[in-house]
């Protein structure tokens, strides 16, 4: 089997530091019982695990109370417990063209029950949305904004601070989708007025799939839609009404959290600078190549400094499809085609429905590896 070369990090990072392959693996074999559910010594090995990792997940993003970080299978489930917990009949919306389906797909099935109602904000070709069309976009009955913080399209970087304080000073609930920055650019909680941060697990912050987190802020309180076993308070009729354990419902996956913390490890060891600095310089020198090839067009944001590693393309006369299937097939790189679950942003690019091909850089991509990819284009242009 040839050497793999891995463009996809936007969809699942791979590959992950060792420390996370060997932290599973010791918490499997050691502690792999059900935290909080028996006095036994596994159980309270696990639970510390679980909570030590809560503690650090918690200090990534500056929250001050580390029980308001909420354990998800991913960003999708995360969003969906703080859209579908949080709304209530007759409240508006506030949302983008850009958002990636997780969002999209929530919102427009409470709408079609006629339960919500919605307003998308427009953006900028370099993909940055408004604000001046975002401040007025509030009605007496906004109870949400809802943003993508970075496009898993184009790569563009929402200014979230900003849109955070306007937020606020309308007293509305203010949500990032932070699926593609969480683990790559900082994320201040207060400092970005933040309500409801989901993030996944599996992405830029190095955990296993199935893992994922919400933080849930004080002005938060959010109804839980999954309800069952929580190790505490067993002898009430309904869900605990204490944070974590009023979302918790069930076993979480104990030793995906555990990948997750030791991610999380691996990041504040390298330092999150270093490794935006490697992501933007790989991103900046792919855009160049791409740019001195014919036949492909390029949807970039244009901006250098306000965007993550992920570049979308396309190649005249070929679809994206056939392209994604000859760079696996013939060259040996992974890479993702088609809408990416954000159709709405692709009607905007005008890239519906077929899409674009999409290559998303990660902190073990090289240099050379973007070089062979290029030469590899050359030869399906040619």
């Amino acid at each position: 089997m040839k050497k793999i070369i891995y463009f996809d990090n936007a969809a699942t990072s791979w590959p992950k530091p060792v420390s996370v392959y060997r932290k599973m693996d010791e918490f499997i074999r050691k502690w792999g019982a059900n935290p909080g559910r028996a006095g036994h010594r596994m159980a309270v090995g696990a639970e510390r695990i679980i909570e030590e990792t809560r503690h650090q997940t918690a200090q990534f993003f500056a929250i001050k109370d580390y029980q308001r970080i909420i354990f998800t299978l991913n960003c999708t489930d995360s969003l969906n417990i703080g859209i579908k917990g949080l709304l209530k009949r007759g409240d508006h919306v506030i949302t983008t063209y850009l958002e990636h389906n997780s969002v999209s797909r929530p919102l427009e099935g409470l709408v079609k029950k006629g339960i919500i109602t919605v307003t998308r904000v427009n953006h900028s070709e370099d993909g940055f949305i408004d604000l001046q069309e975002l401040n007025k976009a509030f009605t007496p009955q906004t109870r949400l904004v809802v943003i993508v913080h970075g496009s898993n399209v184009i790569g563009s970087l929402q200014p979230i601070r900003e849109i955070g304080k306007i937020s606020k000073e309308k007293g509305t609930i203010f949500m990032v989708d932070a699926a593609q920055t969480a683990g790559v650019i900082p994320i201040d909680v207060e400092k970005d007025n933040i309500d409801l941060l989901a993030f996944p697990g599996h992405k830029a912050l190095f955990g296993p799939p199935g893992t994922g987190g919400l933080y849930v802020g004080p002005r938060v309180d959010l109804e839980p839609w999954r309800e069952g076993g929580s190790g505490v308070d067993s002898e009430a009729e309904l869900q605990p009404k204490e944070l974590p354990f009023k979302l918790e419902g069930g076993t979480i996956n104990t030793v995906g959290i555990a990948g997750l913390g030791a991610g999380i490890t691996f990041i504040q060891k390298e330092g999150i600078e270093k490794i935006r600095q490697h992501e933007m310089e790989l991103t900046k020198y792919l855009l160049e190549k791409l740019s001195e090839m014919r036949k492909v067009i390029i949807y970039d944001t244009g901006d250098g400094e306000m965007r993550i590693g992920t570049v979308s393309f396309n190649v005249e006369g070929l679809s994206p499809a056939e392209v994604g299937a000859i760079l696996d097939e013939s060259f040996g790189i992974a890479c993702r085609t088609g809408l990416h679950c954000a159709p709405y942003t692709h009607k905007k690019l005008g890239t519906f429905p077929e899409g674009t091909v999409r290559f998303s850089l990660g902190y073990f991509n090289t240099r050379e590896e973007v070089d062979f990819a290029m030469n590899s284009l050359t030869q399906i242009v040619a």
